[in-house]
């Protein structure tokens, strides 16, 4: 990290400037913020977020009710379109027309994905409902759920990391700025007499 090198200038050195000085405590912040604040803001975020997601798993599983639906007919011309809950990248979805029954006890017909390969009328598949009986996404399991989170609690550390070194950069920048500014300052202080005899004498 870029940030350590600015380490050096704490050596004892008769050429250190107040600037030199002032950059190595801003890359020291830096890497203790980086080290121990990001990982620290991460592991809040990731707590979080699993907290919130576990909470969302345990109510869609106590409002949504897999049932079994009967495949009435395929819907001609319907198109088979990837399935996002299946494991296989390779596993599809088909559109047909479907009788099932709801959690209450009421038959329902209608609309429907299966991932039935070339249903016919009459086979089975399961369907996720909501308490009404009417189709709904499939729950979030637990599973997914913490790795979403740790994927937060990743992307916040990183995150954070980045925002850090981009304000240390923006410090350091500044300061180069000025430092070269001062240097013009005094350049053209001795421009007119640079190379004159018996200056400065």
């Amino acid at each position: 990290m870029r940030a350590i090198r600015g380490l050096w200038r704490w050596r004892r050195n008769p050429l250190r400037r107040t600037t030199d000085l002032v950059e190595a405590w801003v890359a020291l912040v830096t890497l203790l913020l980086i080290v121990v604040a990001a990982p620290v803001l991460g592991s809040l975020v990731g707590v979080a977020a699993q907290h919130t997601l576990q909470r969302a798993v345990r109510q869609q599983h106590h409002d949504r009710h897999l049932v079994t639906a009967t495949v009435v007919r395929r819907l001609g011309g319907s198109l088979v379109e990837p399935d996002p809950d299946a494991t296989d990248a390779h596993d599809t979805r088909s559109r047909v027309i479907a009788d099932w029954t709801a959690p209450d006890g009421t038959r329902r017909h209608g609309t429907a994905l299966t991932t039935v390969e070339s249903p016919h009328k009459g086979d089975h598949f399961g369907i996720w409902t909501d308490r009404h009986g009417l189709p709904a996404a499939r729950p979030l399991d637990s599973t997914t759920a913490t790795t979403h989170a740790v994927l937060a609690g990743f992307g916040a550390t990183l995150l954070a990391a980045g925002l850090v070194e981009s304000a240390r950069r923006m410090i350091v920048w500044r300061m180069v700025r000025r430092r070269y500014a001062r240097w013009d300052q005094a350049w053209d202080r001795a421009g007119p007499d640079w190379g004159k005899a018996g200056t400065g004498s």
